[in-house]
């Protein structure tokens, strides 16, 4: 056995990469393992969770990791702790440092970086990776052959341990060794190795039932259990086998996969080969491109020279100009002064007295003197001081360069598909690429809200790995433009053509249809989600119109909504399927709901039976009066508006395609409902409503028809899409 555990250091050389945490970047020291099947010291472990604290206490501040100088945290771990921290997860309270009761158990995991639950156990859930310490020691001791390890009972000065007590999970000399393990008692039976700093149990205990053995693995969950983890616990509904026959099939796959491998050595260090001459192609052709940029960019830089200097030499010419016409101007206006220019020499041929004379003189003079009269009743400088016309306007230029990038190289422009894309409670948005290739590494949305009043706003950025995203906090009964480009390093695409999508008019109101207020189950059939409701004609509706005449009608079945609205403005959408007879939708009052299920009318009408004594006029404007609630038909593909003396007199322009989506906008502050396609969010009817009660949606089915409620948008069904 002793020699099992002193194997030759040399079959544990060049694999130091293996024996890394991905947190601290050094050696594992006693790694657990996660749900990921990634390993992370301890001590790391409780390090992150730590920085989940401090970072959801000091609202994600960069001061949090500096508390934990061991751990090595990578900026995008800590963006994901700053996001989980500022949602609520992955919170751990207590004060004591080692206390780790989690409130919520979502770590980041610095191998897969990805949110793994650690369940409501948390870090005591986990298992200790026993054999990766092990493979850590003997790296560690072929590593440091020359430090011997001393025995931990002799007195100073301490002697070279020569074996190890896996029971006592101490080091002995040979003297203590005897001393404390005497022949002929239990501690003789003890099993003891080479000197080792690595003490590991005999037996592996099941960190959910500390008293229990491990000796069952899960196959769905890939982790050793307990018979009571399979019995009550969280793999009661799991597949499990036996640890023995875990332990023969895994070991047996992994030796052929490692068989496997060492038998195509040579194919690997052709690889290897191929590889390293790759490496120095890559600096090479690094090298040119580097070049060839900075020869690109210098090529802008003469350009952006050129044009700089042209601008300043206009900008310079007009300016000697301009002064050089004020400066005129002003020495004109010197001269207007007593005594000086102008008005000086005016005053001097004043003093002239011979007739004659002053008339030859006087004559022009007094033409400049009016002419300098004038001007000083009508100031105006000679320049304008403003250079507004000399500004350069860069904004397109900007935006160019800001999209600078290399040649996109053959890789294709992203499509957002505005079939699956929809905006609901939320925006998603999913694109794909014409030729169906994942070409681009990673993908960047951007979006922006359209403004009449801001034409300019700026586009907000997201960078997405996968194909599809869900974007919230939209702005209500708002529009906004989408597009998408992918990158491959440092190369991208252009950008997609821009999709615009509007916003509901209002939030958006969650309810299910209600299986218990008059729901008929004879005639309707609810999913079990309370989501979908569909209307059959069978046997009940032919049974119950044996009395039926011609001219009859039958009855429609009504359902409402769970839900009631009190107050505000709200929006629920719903589909039609396409085969559907009639429909009605809209809203009931709780004070009419009674009044609706009670006063449903038989399945023949009144006035076809022999005499009835009804008039048939009559009696339709007394049904269409006494609905106690505010609706609009559907059925047969097709919208009808409701008759009303705002509505077209022309029948045919009353009847609308039926849109594959339907939404209803309720505002019970100004007492109004309003009808609309979703899918647009274009307003198709809307009427005023009395919403002295709560009010509650109603649909109403007669025959086969069927309506489905709009499914809300989340990140989970962005990622579903995104998987399909």
């Amino acid at each position: 056995m002793e020699g099992d555990r002193l194997e030759s250091p040399v079959a544990i050389k060049g694999i130091e990469r293996e024996l890394i945490c991905p947190a601290c970047k050094e050696l594992f020291t006693h790694p657990l393992i996660l749900p990921c099947q990634h390993n992370v010291c301890h001590k790391c472990v409780k390090e992150i969770l730590f920085a989940f604290e401090d970072s959801f206490a000091d609202g994600g501040s960069e001061s949090s990791n500096q508390s934990s100088p061991r751990i090595k945290i990578s900026s995008s771990s800590m963006d994901r702790i700053d996001r989980i921290s500022r949602s609520g997860f992955g919170v751990y309270t207590g004060r004591k440092r080692n206390s780790l009761t989690p409130r919520s158990s979502l770590f980041p995991c610095p191998g897969c970086q990805r949110d793994i639950d650690l369940g409501e156990r948390g870090i005591n859930g986990l298992f200790r990776n026993f054999t990766l310490e092990t493979i850590v020691e003997r790296y560690r001791q072929a590593a440091r052959a020359a430090i011997a390890i001393m025995c931990d009972f002799c007195k100073p000065p301490p002697q070279e341990s020569t074996k190890s007590c896996m029971d006592c999970s101490a080091s002995y000399c040979n003297e203590c060794f005897k001393i404390h393990h005497p022949w002929g008692t239990v501690k003789a039976q003890h099993e003891y190795v080479g000197p080792t700093t690595n003490f590991r149990p005999k037996i592996l205990m099941c960190p959910e039932h500390e008293m229990e053995r491990v000796n069952m693995y899960c196959e769905i969950c890939r982790r050793p259990v307990c018979h009571l983890c399979k019995l009550g616990g969280c793999h009661a509904n799991h597949r499990v086998t036996t640890m023995s026959t875990a332990y023969k099939t895994l070991k047996e796959k992994l030796s052929k996969d490692v068989e496997y491998l060492i038998s195509k050595e040579s194919q690997v260090k052709a690889h290897i080969t191929q590889l390293d001459l790759l490496l120095k192609e890559t600096e090479c052709n690094s090298e040119r491109a580097k070049e060839e940029a900075s020869h690109s960019f210098e090529k802008l830089y003469q350009v952006l020279e050129e044009k700089k200097s042209a601008a300043l030499r206009a900008i310079e010419v007009s300016k000697n100009l301009r002064l050089e016409k004020l400066q005129t101007q002003a020495e004109e206006y010197q001269g207007l002064l007593e005594n000086n220019g102008l008005v000086g020499y005016a005053q001097e041929v004043l003093k002239e007295t011979d007739p004659s004379c002053f008339v030859q003189t006087a004559k022009q003079l007094h033409v400049r003197i009016q002419k300098a009269t004038e001007s000083l009743k009508s100031f105006r400088p000679a320049a304008e001081t403003t250079f507004e016309d000399f500004v350069v306007d860069i904004a397109k230029q900007e935006e160019i360069l800001g999209d600078l990038s290399f040649h996109s190289n053959g890789l294709e422009i992203p499509e957002i598909n505005e079939e699956q894309s929809r905006m609901y409670n939320k925006a998603l948005i999913s694109w794909e690429c014409p030729g169906k290739t994942d070409s681009a590494d990673i993908y960047v949305l951007e979006y922006r809200k359209l403004n009449r009043e801001e034409e300019s706003a700026t586009w907000q950025k997201i960078e997405v790995c996968s194909k599809s995203k869900v974007i919230s906090d939209l702005d209500d009964n708002s529009s906004y433009a989408f597009r998408v480009r992918g990158y491959k390093g440092s190369i991208c695409s252009p950008w997609s053509q821009e999709v615009i999508l509007r916003t509901p008019p209002a939030p958006v109101f969650s309810f299910l249809f209600d299986d218990k207020c008059g729901y008929n189950s004879e005639h309707l059939l609810l999913n079990p989600g309370r989501t979908s409701v569909e209307s059959r004609a069978g046997f009940p509706l032919l049974l119950g119109s044996e009395r039926m005449q011609v001219g009859c009608y039958t009855t429609l079945d009504y359902i409402i909504g769970d839900t009631g609205i009190a107050k505000g403005k709200h929006f629920w959408a719903f589909h039609v399927e396409a085969y559907s007879y009639l429909v009605k939708v809209g809203v009931v009052s709780s004070n009419k709901i009674q009044k609706l299920f009670h006063n449903t009318n038989d399945v023949t009408s009144p006035r076809n039976e022999q005499d009835s004594g009804h008039d048939s006029g009559s009696e339709d404007a007394f049904f269409d009066s006494s609905q106690p609630f505010t609706l609009v038909t559907l059925g047969m593909k097709k919208f009808f508006i409701p008759t009303t003396p705002a509505a077209p007199k022309d029948p045919a322009s009353r009847i609308l395609p039926l849109p594959s989506c339907l939404g209803i906008c309720l505002d019970c502050d100004k007492g109004k409902v309003g009808f609309y396609d979703a899918g647009c969010m274009k307003c198709l009817y809307e009427c005023e409503v009395d919403c002295s009660g709560i009010m509650y949606p109603a649909f109403a089915l007669m025959g086969g028809a069927a309506v489905h409620l709009e499914e809300a948008v989340t990140a989970k069904y962005g990622e579903y899409r995104n998987d399909i």
